[in-house]
Order: C-alpha cells, then sequence, then structure tokens
C-alpha cells in the first residue's frame, strides 16, 4: 500500500543544496562550528559530483566575513555565495537564483544559524511545498539548547532529519552511480574529532 505521507525519498533531479551563512565572523562563536565547516564543504563536493544546484548564502557580509575559505574552495566555478539582509534563504536578495531554478522540489540545508536563518529558510519553503532535509551534522548555533529546540521544531513543521552521509547515499541508491567513488571517498577522509550532538 502506498505511503500516506511524503516519506522523504530525494531524488537528483528535483534536489538542491542550501549553504546558509558559513562565514569567518562565527568562526568563536558557534557550538563546533569546524563540525559545520568540514560537514558543509563535503555536502558541497558531494552536491557538486552529483550535479546538484548550489544556494550558497553570506548574511551581511560586510560585518560578517565570506564563506569560510574551506567551503569556497570547494565551490564550482558558476555558484557565487549570495548576500542577504533576509534571516531566510528566500527573500528578495535570493529571488533571482530561485526564479532560475524553477523545478526544485527538495533540498537539503545546512548552515547556522539553527534557530533563526536555517530554521526560517526551512519555514519558508515547506510553506511553499518544497520538501526540506536538515544536514544535522552540518547544523549549528551558539547555544546547543538554541540548536536542539530549532530542529525539532523544524521536524514539527515537516522537515527531514539526516546525516551528510545519509543525504548523499540516498540521492546515489547504488554504487553504480557515476559519482560513487568521489563522494564514498569524502566519507573516507579524516573528520574532526568533536561531533555535534545527535539525540534530540
Amino acid at each position: 500500500m502506498p505511503a500516506s505521507r511524503p516519506i522523504g525519498r530525494l531524488e537528483s533531479r528535483h534536489c538542491a543544496l542550501l549553504v546558509c551563512d558559513v562565514q569567518e565572523r562565527f568562526t568563536s562563536l558557534i557550538s563546533g562550528f569546524d563540525v559545520v565547516v568540514d560537514t558543509c564543504r563535503r555536502m558541497v563536493a558531494g552536491a557538486s559530483a552529483l550535479q546538484l544546484p548550489i544556494l550558497v548564502t553570506e548574511q551581511y557580509p560586510k560585518a560578517l566575513g565570506a564563506t569560510k575559505k574551506l567551503i569556497q574552495n570547494v565551490l564550482p566555478a558558476t555558484t557565487e555565495s549570495l548576500p542577504k539582509m533576509s534571516f531566510s534563504m528566500c527573500g528578495t536578495d535570493t529571488a533571482n537564483w530561485w526564479a532560475s531554478h524553477p523545478d526544485i522540489k527538495q533540498v537539503m540545508l545546512c548552515g547556522i544559524e539553527a534557530h533563526v536563518c536555517v530554521l526560517q529558510t526551512a519555514l519558508d519553503l515547506l510553506e511553499q511545498g518544497v520538501e526540506v532535509h536538515l544536514v544535522v551534522d552540518g547544523i549549528s548555533s551558539q547555544r546547543l539548547t538554541d540548536r536542539q529546540t530549532a530542529l525539532t521544531r523544524a521536524t514539527q513543521s515537516g522537515a527531514f532529519l539526516g546525516t551528510s552521509e545519509m543525504l548523499l547515499f540516498q540521492i546515489m541508491q547504488s554504487a553504480k552511480h557515476p559519482a560513487f567513488k568521489t563522494i564514498s571517498a569524502l566519507f573516507k577522509e579524516s573528520r574532526v574529532p568533536t561531533p555535534l550532538p545527535g539525540k534530540l
């Protein structure tokens, strides 16, 4: 019998990666920031191998700095970080990007802060009927209570939770996928030793 509600199966032809505001100024402020940066780097590299659209934003970069270099270094040549003032990645600052990608029905979302920009982005997209998959090992806030509450709040509204490896492998579906070796290698690399808490 078919599922009565969406089960969150990702499909590359409708999916995009969103990287929210992983900027220099937050380096010493965000809990587990090194983990977030490392995860976002892997997600960008994986999404590039899968040829997915990638949206990267920077909140008021004049004050908060540019996207972390580790992430910039793996961005496709045609992908630029878009500055924004709205907390959500769905405001007027990014309207042209969304207009140029009308087929997106699913997103993988990572970045900071969980309880402000990430949550507001998730709620905006869910309200528009876009399926949201939160990359839990790539999302954080200054305070872990805010992170935990934001993830819970988003799932209450219909978002799905997943890890970076889980989501990228779900898109591939098979070891026969052309990007399998590239993505598999990403998760054989050494990782930042202090993981973000997984329990909600």
